[in-house]
């Protein structure tokens, strides 16, 4: 398990030591020399621990570990002294410090365990600490999330993307999952123990989108009686979302790119940076790909955005989940509503999976929410909307099979043009190279090839 370190040591050579040992094991290191630098960097960012020594110019280390330890993201300190300053480290482990170490540090290894050690204590509180916030928020498991096996490609990405900084852009229709899947790669991230904050910028009014983002100042506009963070001051050290980003005015497009670009951005009405220290994750269920070709998107701001796509696939594309979603929401408003419903009869679970889900896994939640409430032992087809139990007509469904039948056939055309080459298709085709991707599976063609 690895972690995010800060190391302070006014020695320029014991300090270069420090960070190639910690870095050769894996760890992500920042040096500072002086305690009024690691003040300012433990202020700035997040860390899991600081190696700090006792005795530095200025601020000791002491004094650091004592300014930032009632903080509720403090990281944890190891202390590294002489041997005639014991007593002072001993009296730092007695008032929360982890430990100290002697120098010089004639093992290595000593030190690398220790740290091991404590990264591996805090990583294991955070597990604990966010899967107790997703219970009470009522959030799924991950199981229940990527349950599917369209679904496997998806769950991939998250767990690849989610040990970066990589900005990610999460594309689904409406009611796929998008939040849930941000949420997701937030608290797989080492930036879990700070806040996830989410935005629809569909929700707000566009003269009060900006104040949102990036907060005000007293008297920045008529109303503004006070001044006040935004969500980008709210996440710090954290993750935001910018949910149906393609709503968002090209005015504020252009503000949004100058935060990416440069990581700092001022309040309505304040000439102050401030530092943008968040995760970037934005989602959309339109074609920014479209847009920006219709000029409603900053051609700029997508391949800033776009670094890392996520393309969920709709419900009806996931026909395999809907049984253990059903039961999932089953379960859940069950519970909510004091019912002990004995499961779900083989007739409503068989309407479940033939239904096409226009509105997806929020529809079907709301679904289930309703039967519940209607049922007594069991969820029967009598709970279920009138427009579940009709069988659908031969027509519409020969319908959707020439649809597919000509989507596979435009799919051909454009990998035979381009001789394979699966980027210059997606590119033509107008979707991202992991739809192409999906798409050519579920065709068959990669067993084809």
């Amino acid at each position: 398990m690895k972690g995010n370190i800060l190391v302070v040591e006014d020695d320029d050579t014991f300090r270069a030591f420090l960070e190639t040992v910690l870095q050769d094991d894996g760890h992500q290191v920042q040096c500072a020399a002086d305690g009024e630098k690691a003040l300012r960097l433990l202020k700035q960012g997040s860390y899991d621990l600081v190696v700090s020594d006792l005795k530095l110019p200025g601020k000791s280390g002491l004094d650091l570990f004592r300014e930032t330890r009632n903080d509720p993201a403090a990281p944890q300190f190891i202390f590294l002294t002489a041997y005639g300053k014991v007593g002072e480290a001993v009296a730092a482990i007695k008032e929360g410090a982890v430990d100290f170490l002697t120098k010089p540090l004639q093992d290595p290894e000593v030190l690398l365990r220790l740290v091991r050690h404590v990264i591996e204590e805090q990583l294991r509180e955070r597990d604990y600490l966010s899967l107790k916030q997703c219970e009470a928020a009522g959030l799924p498991p991950e199981e229940l999330i990527f349950a599917g096996q369209a679904m496997a490609p998806v769950r991939k990405l998250v767990h690849d993307v989610a040990g970066t900084m990589a900005n990610v852009l999460v594309f689904g229709e409406s009611g796929t999952g998008k939040e849930l899947v941000a949420r997701t790669i937030h608290q797989l991230s080492s930036r879990r123990n700070a806040g996830f904050v989410a935005l629809n910028c569909a929700a707000i009014p566009e003269t009060l989108l900006e104040s949102e983002l990036f907060g005000h100042e007293k008297g920045a506009f008529t109303g503004a009686v006070q001044a006040r963070q935004g969500k980008f001051e709210l996440a710090r050290g954290g993750t935001i979302l910018l949910d149906e980003i393609g709503e968002m005015p090209l005015a504020l497009q252009t503000k949004l790119l100058r935060v990416i670009q440069e990581r700092v951005f001022e309040r309505v009405g304040g000439t102050k940076e401030i530092k943008a220290d968040v995760r970037l994750v934005a989602a959309t269920n339109r074609n920014l790909r479209e847009e920006v070709a219709q000029r409603r998107f900053r051609e700029d701001l997508y391949y800033r955005l776009n670094v890392f796509p996520v393309q969920l696939p709709p419900l009806r594309e996931r026909g395999d989940a809907v049984p253990v979603l059903s039961r999932y929401f089953m379960q859940r408003f069950s519970s909510q509503t004091g019912k002990a419903l004995k499961g779900i009869d083989a007739d409503a679970l068989a309407a479940l999976e033939r239904y096409r889900w226009p509105g997806n896994i929020r529809e079907l939640q709301n679904v289930m929410e309703r039967a519940v409430i209607l049922s007594r032992e069991k969820v029967g087809l009598s709970a279920l909307p009138d427009e579940m139990l009709r069988t659908p007509e031969p027509d519409a469904l020969d319908s959707r099979e020439r649809l597919k039948s000509a989507e596979r056939e435009i799919i051909a055309q454009a990998i035979k043009k381009h001789r394979g080459n699966r980027r210059l298709a997606a590119e033509e085709l107008g979707v991202s190279r992991r739809t192409l991707q999906y798409k050519l599976k579920e065709y068959g063609f990669l067993e084809e090839r």
